[in-house]
């Protein structure tokens, strides 16, 4: 006998049909969100072309949500998946050659060994078709900025929109720009693999950037009404874990450390109303103290190593900040010569504002707004919006309530998060 709570939809110890089409819409969601980034990077590689892979996922799920009901979820979904999509990508390609569409010749390749259902899987010291694929996005033949549109709508699935209002581009360039790279691939005919031993370094440090843009993406989403994507921040944190398996650079491990460090803060970062919290005011009883136990010993050995660079810096600077009782407590002196070596390593105004911030909690908030007010009259970072929310705080801290709300409307002139935004907002309204 089946006991159900009222409204659950049984009738007669059974649940509804109704209640079991909404579980399994709801499980075919939960394995889309979990699984289309993976059997799509497989599907690229088998296929060896974006667009085909994405026309033979979207077909592959369309089955899944015709089949699933009758026959029910596969034990392992993502090969049931791939095969799908493959069989259906064999069948456009047949249908085009039928209709004398020529192929090119790599594909019709393709098409002859993805026949053969018991052929052996590509050999490789790297098991993982999403890290080739990031390889594959990350080609020097690309050009930066087409590197980190291809990979965030590929390899991360987000959409073309949510790109641009990351990188304040109108959508229709990110778009161009994927193109442009996804023609580059095929036309250069770019493998789909993890690089020899040889080529990694030269091709690092466009790879430790992209994912690095990943789990930022995640640590404050651009334009989610959520603040966080921890589904993004996961998946970066394993892509990293990947390529420090394959290349324990210091720098590769330094990020890992790095992004660590600040996923260990993720469960308080946000209130119960999904709010952001500062840094400064977060409850460090909510941190995770396994993840920051693991990830000391890497920041230590990222720094003993020759060849640390900026990764390895900010890792050091996030494990102060970790292993700190208080923000007042920080050891903000160690904090600023660590930016100092930052600065001379990578000079940027964004890390020069994050030394302002640093000193103004070790020498007080006038030597902070001093800096903080240098680089805008340099003309820099006056469309960074976080370089006037630092000067409202500095101005705030010194009483200066006019200045404040003046800074606080500049910085909400500027912030496109929605979070980041009633977080201004919250702060002006004190202010009256």
């Amino acid at each position: 006998m089946v006991v159900c709570d009222a409204g659950q939809g049984c009738h007669n110890g059974k649940m509804s049909t109704a209640t079991a089409d909404r579980s399994l819409s709801a499980r075919v969601d939960a394995i889309y969100r979990a699984e289309s980034r993976r059997v799509l990077a497989t599907l690229i590689r088998q296929l060896g072309d974006f667009d085909i892979a994405e026309e033979a996922l979207h077909e592959a799920f369309v089955a899944a949500v015709e089949q699933w009901p009758a026959e029910g979820i596969p034990d392992n979904p993502r090969a049931w998946l791939i095969t799908t999509a493959r069989f259906k990508a064999i069948d456009r390609l047949r249908r085009r050659t039928k209709h004398d569409v020529p192929l090119d010749e790599a594909l019709g390749e393709r098409l002859e060994a993805l026949v053969d259902p018991g052929r052996p899987e590509d050999a490789g010291g790297i098991e993982d078709d999403r890290l080739r694929l990031v390889f594959t996005c990350c080609h020097p033949a690309l050009a930066a900025e087409a590197q980190v549109a291809l990979t965030l709508r590929e390899v991360c699935g987000l959409t073309t929109e949510e790109i641009a209002r990351a990188y304040l581009v109108p959508a229709p360039t990110i778009a161009q720009r994927i193109v442009r790279a996804k023609a580059k691939i095929r036309d250069a005919r770019i493998p789909y693999e993890v690089p020899e031993a040889s080529e990694l370094p030269a091709r690092l440090e466009s790879v430790l950037r992209v994912i690095y843009l990943v789990f930022n993406e995640g640590y404050l989403a651009s334009s989610s009404d959520d603040a966080i994507r921890s589904e993004l921040c996961a998946e970066a944190l394993r892509l990293a874990r990947l390529v420090v398996e394959l290349l324990p650079h210091p720098e590769v491990v330094g990020l890992f450390a790095l992004m660590q460090l600040h996923e260990s803060r993720r469960a308080a970062r946000t209130d119960g109303a999904g709010e952001l919290v500062t840094l400064e005011e977060q409850d460090r009883a909510r941190w995770n103290s396994a993840q920051i136990v693991a990830a000391i010993p890497l920041v230590e050995a990222a720094l003993a190593t020759e060849g640390r660079g900026p990764y390895a810096i900010q890792a050091a600077i996030a494990a102060l900040h970790a292993q700190a009782p208080s923000w007042e407590a920080t050891d903000w002196a160690q904090i600023v010569a660590l930016y100092d070596v930052l600065l001379a390593m990578a000079p940027s105004a964004v890390v020069e504002l994050n030394r302002a911030v640093a000193i103004a909690m070790r020498d007080g908030p006038a030597a902070g707004l001093e800096l903080v007010d240098a680089i805008l009259a340099r003309g820099e970072l006056g469309d960074y919006h976080l370089a006037h929310a630092a000067r409202a705080d500095f101005c705030r801290r010194l009483g200066r309530d006019a200045e404040a709300r003046a800074a606080y409307g500049a910085a909400l002139a500027l912030v496109r998060q929605p979070a980041e935004r009633r977080f201004l907002e919250a702060r002006l309204a004190r202010l009256g």
